[in-house]
C-alpha cells in the first residue's frame, strides 16, 4: 500500500533540514581556502604540505559519493543521513581542534568521508517528496544550497579568521549539524533496508583507487614537473589501470557497483557531461578569482570575499526564477541562455587588469552567476526526468561525483596552466626587454628599471611577472570560455518524458 504524500508542514520541515545539510556540506568545500596561511602557521607546515588540507577533503568526498545509493538500500536512508551528519560534525570539531598537519589532513579525511552522502542523499529526499510539476522550485533550493556555499564560504570564513580564530572556520559546522539531525530524527521517515544488498567491493575499489590517484596526479603534477618525475608517472598507470578494469568489470559484473543501465537513459548521461564541465567553469573559476583579487589588486581577505558575494546573488535570483519557469519554458533554451550568460562572463573577463574597476567585477561576477542559476535547476530537473524511482538513489550519487570531479579537475588543471604560463609569459615578455627596445630608452625607464642595478633588476622583473601573470589568468578564463560554447551542442540531445515519473513517498513521514 502506498505511502501517502507528506503534509505541507511536515513538507517544509523536512526541505529546511535536509537543505541544512546541504549548506554545511558546500560551505566546507571553500570556507577553510582563505584559511590556509592561518593553518599553514599554527601547524608548521610547508606550502606544498598545507594544500593537503583541501585535497584530502576532496577525494575523500569523491571517492565516497558513488556509494551513497548503496548505503541508503542497506541500512536505510534516514539512519544513513544521520551518521553522514554526526560523522560530519564531530570530524568537523577535531579538525578545529587539530594540533599537526597529520591530525588535520586525518580529520579533513574524516570530514570529507561522512560528508560524501549528504548531497545526493538530499537530492534524492526532495525528488521524491514533490511532485513532478513541483521539482523545479525544489531543485532550485537544492541549488541554491549547493551552489551558493562555496560562494558564501570565503566571505565567511575570511570573517571568522580575522576576528575569532582560523578552528571556527569548521567549529560553525556544529550549530547547522544540530539543526539538521533534530530536523531528520523528527520529520524524515525511513526507508525500506534491504539486508540482502552486497556492495561490488571490485568495481568500488578499482572506481576508489581511479579516482585517488586521478587526484593525486592533478595536484602534484606541476610540483613535480609531470612525467619527469617517477611519482607521477606511478600515479598515472594506477589510475588509467583502475578505471579500465573498473569499466571491464561494470559490464561484464551481474551486479556491478555502477548500474550501466543508468547511462542508457540518454537525458542522464548527456546531464552527467554537463555537470563535469558546470563544475570546471564555476569553481576553477572562482579559484582564480581569490588570487586575482587578493594578489594581483591587493584586496584584503575580507574585501575580496564581498566583491565576489554578487556572483552568489546573481545565482540565487535566477534559481528561483528557474523554479517557475521549469515546465513553461523549452528546458533547452533555458540551458541555452545560461551557457550564454556564463560565455559572456567568461569573455569579459579576458579582458581584465588589475586596474579593473569593482563595479565591473560585481556586475560580471552577477552574470556568471546567474549563468548558473539557469544552468543548474534546469540540468538536475532534465537529468532525472525520465530516470526511473528505483534508479535515483544510484543517480544522485553518480550526478554529485560528476560533479565533484569536473570541480576538482577544473581547480588542478587551472591552476597548473597558471603556473606553467606564467614561466612561459614570463619569458616571452623577457626576451623584448633589451637596449635596443625603444621603451627601455626613456629617461624614466633608465632610471627606474635600470637592469645594471639591483632595485632596477627587482622592478623590472616585479613589471614583466606581473603582465606575465595578467595574460596567463585571461588564458584560463578563455580556456573556460570556450568549454562553456563547446558544450552547446549537447542541449539538442536532451528530450522531454513522455509521462511524468511516478513519485515515490517512502522517504518521508506523514
Amino acid at each position: 500500500m502506498p505511502v501517502p504524500a507528506p503534509t505541507v508542514a511536515n513538507r517544509g520541515a523536512i526541505t529546511a533540514c535536509v537543505i541544512l545539510a546541504v549548506i554545511m556540506q558546500a560551505l566546507d568545500t571553500t570556507i577553510a581556502n582563505v584559511a590556509l596561511p592561518y593553518i599553514q602557521g599554527s601547524v608548521s607546515a610547508s606550502a606544498d604540505q598545507i594544500n593537503w588540507v583541501l585535497t584530502s577533503y576532496i577525494v575523500a568526498a569523491a571517492i565516497m559519493t558513488p556509494p551513497s545509493g548503496f548505503l541508503a538500500a542497506r541500512f536505510g536512508r534516514k539512519r544513513v543521513l544521520l551518521v553522514a551528519i554526526v560523522g560530519f560534525v564531530v570530524a568537523s570539531m577535531l579538525c578545529g581542534m587539530a594540533q599537526s598537519l597529520n591530525e588535520i589532513v586525518g580529520f579533513r579525511l574524516l570530514q570529507g568521508f561522512f560528508g560524501a552522502s549528504l548531497v545526493p542523499l538530499s537530492q534524492a529526499i526532495l525528488l521524491d517528496i514533490y511532485t513532478v510539476e513541483e521539482r523545479g522550485s525544489a531543485m532550485a533550493l537544492f541549488g541554491v544550497s549547493v551552489m551558493v556555499g562555496p560562494v558564501l564560504g570565503p566571505v565567511i570564513g575570511g570573517w571568522l579568521t580575522e576576528n575569532i580564530s582560523w578552528r571556527w572556520v569548521f567549529y560553525i559546522n556544529l550549530p547547522i549539524g544540530l539543526a539538521a539531525m533534530l530536523g531528520v530524527m523528527a520529520f524524515v521517515k525511513e526507508t525500506k533496508s534491504n539486508a540482502g544488498a552486497k556492495l561490488d567491493w571490485l568495481g568500488f575499489g578499482t572506481l576508489s583507487l581511479g579516482i585517488a590517484a586521478l587526484q593525486m596526479f592533478l595536484d602534484r603534477g606541476e610540483q613535480l614537473d609531470w612525467f619527469s618525475s617517477g611519482e607521477i608517472i606511478l600515479e598515472a598507470l594506477v589510475s588509467a589501470g583502475a578505471f579500465y578494469v573498473f569499466l571491464v568489470h561494470t559490464f561484464t559484473a551481474r551486479k556491478p557497483f555502477v548500474n550501466p543501465r543508468l547511462f542508457l537513459d540518454r537525458n542522464f548521461s548527456v546531464g552527467m557531461i554537463f555537470i563535469f564541465i558546470v563544475g570546471i567553469t564555476y569553481l576553477a573559476s572562482m579559484s582564480l578569482m581569490t588570487p586575482y583579487l587578493q594578489t594581483l589588486m591587493g584586496y584584503p581577505v575580507v574585501t575580496a570575499g564581498l566583491v565576489m558575494g554578487p556572483r552568489g546573488v546573481g545565482t540565487m535570483v535566477c534559481m528561483f526564477m528557474m523554479g517557475r519557469l521549469i515546465g513553461r519554458v523549452d528546458t533547452r533554451i533555458l540551458l541555452l541562455i545560461g551557457l550564454g550568460l556564463t560565455a559572456w562572463a567568461m569573455y569579459d573577463m579576458t579582458g581584465w587588469t588589475p586596474d579593473v574597476s569593482q563595479e565591473r567585477i560585481v556586475v560580471t561576477g552577477f552574470v556568471q552567476g546567474a549563468g548558473l542559476g539557469f544552468l543548474f535547476v534546469p540540468l538536475t530537473t532534465v537529468t532525472f526526468e525520465t530516470l526511473g524511482a528505483e534508479m535515483r538513489g544510484d543517480g544522485t550519487g553518480l550526478y554529485n561525483l560528476s560533479r565533484n570531479i569536473g570541480s576538482s579537475v577544473g581547480i588542478s588543471v587551472v591552476s597548473a596552466l597558471l603556473t606553467e604560463n606564467v614561466q612561459v609569459n614570463h619569458a616571452d615578455i623577457a626576451s623584448y626587454v633589451s637596449p635596443y627596445n625603444r621603451a627601455m630608452q626613456s629617461i624614466a625607464s633608465a632610471h627606474w628599471l635600470n637592469p645594471f642595478s639591483r632595485a632596477g633588476l627587482a622592478s623590472l622583473d616585479g613589471m614583466v611577472t606581473q603582465q606575465a601573470t595578467i595574460i596567463s589568468f585571461i588564458d584560463d578564463f578563455k580556456l573556460m570560455m570556450i568549454l562553456s560554447l563547446a558544450v552547446m551542442p549537447l542541449v539538442f540531445l536532451l528530450r522531454k518524458s513522455a509521462k511524468p515519473v511516478a513519485m515515490d513517498h517512502s522517504a518521508v513521514m506523514e
